[in-house]
């Protein structure tokens, strides 16, 4: 690295949100408990400053740094303010969730903060090193956060298996990044793609690499059979850090696999999608057909996500369209389970937790209003017009389409009919079934805005999906 040339403007971004995390952190330690909310505005402040600094240093090339291992491009900027976006209304809607439960520490948002430092590496990695530091710092926060209430032993054990498994799925990820600098000779994505290009690979070493590699990705994005961590930590961790595995860091491993997959190993794009038709097939599998017998609704999102990031891998199997049909049906993602879960949240207080399907029973009379939010999420999720999730799937199965494949186009659809009977069945006992009990419905003002406004981009951009199919587009023409 030429430290005379480093040009440290595209990584302001970070730097700002570490330095920004330094002073909540410091700020913390001088908080006491009844003034947590101190804590709470400052790392609201420090989103709003951090997006605040990528917007200023935006701009519409792509540029390179830290000797190409730091990328800024649209691709990068793009699922950074969306990261930003979704972690900030989870903020908002975890206060009183955290409160009630005894998790309302400095912990949760400082360790937020990591996980989003993490994410933001992984997304603009130009090297797979580069990549694997972004990825740890997300998984070590997310690994102390599952285990944030120490008072239960479900947690403790969801963070144990998601820790196991996730140190196991980090060992792959090196041993083939090791093939794959065996190969080439570099670990830049840009110089092992014009490698192998160039035919100076060893083709065979490259393509044992991009196994354990696509093994990895497939464990970070919790698809089928490396999915067993997904229902366990969701369903064990507490509902404000679920919110947090199931939403924001989604995006963040779409563009993680797109940065390794097509950037990086693009020459062997044939062994890689046939490897992720297989996964896709599975997760669409046993996600839909597990998530209809699940009677615990963080379960059921947990396999529900399982189908979801199937489609994802589908949209990655149709070349550019499917890639920015993928970018979309990411961001569709994280507005709809932090609308699922935000309801749960507010659903929560200090004698039950909001976690079984049963608990929703009779919703619509107890409080019409987060009934209609729960419903759009669910008819979101489950692909129903006009609202935003249909729209991202029908942009993958077009895309499929569009590359001429018919079979697996038809198998999305069949799955996707299936999954619409466990989201509709969430519907009938908010709508049909009699409550059990006159339980108070919580929630502060603030946590109920933001939900209401988060719940109304699932039909605005439903609507009118172009705005956020062009950005897609815009950004993915600034980054290949």
């Amino acid at each position: 690295m030429n430290w005379t040339d480093l040009n440290l403007i595209p990584a302001m971004p970070e730097i700002v949100l570490l330095a920004a995390l330094c002073a909540v952190l410091l700020a913390d330690l001088w908080v006491k408990d009844e003034n947590r909310f101190v804590t709470h505005i400052l790392s609201l402040l420090s989103l709003a400053v951090v997006a605040a600094t990528q917007w200023l240093v935006w701009t519409p090339d792509s540029v390179y740094t830290f000797g190409g291992m730091y990328i800024a491009d649209g691709m990068s900027r793009l699922s950074k303010m969306v990261m930003y976006a979704g972690l900030f209304v989870l903020f908002a809607y975890s206060k009183p969730y955290n409160r009630v439960r005894g998790i309302f520490k400095g912990e949760f948002y400082t360790l937020s903060l990591f996980a989003l430092i993490g994410m933001s590496v992984m997304v603009s990695a130009g090297h797979f090193l580069t990549a694997y530091i972004g990825l740890e710092l997300l998984s070590l926060s997310l690994y102390a956060m599952i285990a944030l209430r120490r008072d239960s032993a479900k947690a403790a054990e969801a963070a144990l298996k998601y820790f196991v498994l996730g140190a196991l799925a980090s060992g792959l990820l090196l041993y083939g990044i090791s093939m794959v600098y065996g190969a080439t000779g570099s670990l830049e994505f840009a110089t092992v793609l014009a490698t192998a290009y160039d035919g100076q690979a060893q083709e065979w070493l490259l393509k044992l690499g991009v196994v354990f590699i696509v093994v990895a990705v497939a464990f970070k994005l919790g698809a089928v059979p490396f999915h067993m961590w997904v229902p366990d930590v969701y369903q064990g961790a507490p509902t404000s850090v679920a919110a947090l595995v199931g939403s924001v860091p989604k995006i963040a491993a779409v563009v993680f696999a797109f940065r390794i997959l097509v950037t990086g190993l693009g020459t062997v794009h044939h062994d890689w999608t046939q490897m992720l038709a297989i996964l896709a097939v599975a997760s669409l599998l046993v996600g839909n057909l597990a998530a209809i017998m699940q009677t615990n609704i963080k379960r059921m999102f947990a396999y529900s996500t399982i189908s979801h990031m199937g489609f994802i891998l589908l949209a990655f199997m149709a070349g550019a369209v499917g890639f920015t049909a993928g970018l979309y049906y990411a961001i569709a993602y994280v507005v709809m389970g932090l609308v699922g879960f935000g309801v749960l949240m507010l659903l929560s207080d200090e004698a039950v937790e909001c976690e079984e399907i049963n608990d929703l029973a009779g919703l619509n009379q107890r409080n019409a209003w987060y009934a209609f939010l729960m419903l759009l999420a669910m008819f979101s999720m489950a692909g129903i017009p006009p609202l935003m999730g249909f729209y991202a799937k029908f942009a993958v199965i077009k895309a499929l389409l569009s590359q001429g494949y018919i079979w697996l186009s038809v198998f999305a659809v069949v799955m996707s009919l299936i999954g619409a009977f466990y989201y509709l069945r969430v519907v009938k006992v908010m709508y049909f079934d009699s409550a059990a009990g006159e339980r108070p419905v919580g929630g502060n003002v603030a946590a109920k805005v933001f939900l209401s406004v988060n719940a109304a981009l699932l039909l605005v951009w439903g609507v009118m999906p172009q705005s956020v199919m062009d950005w897609c587009l815009k950004a993915l023409e600034n980054t290949l």
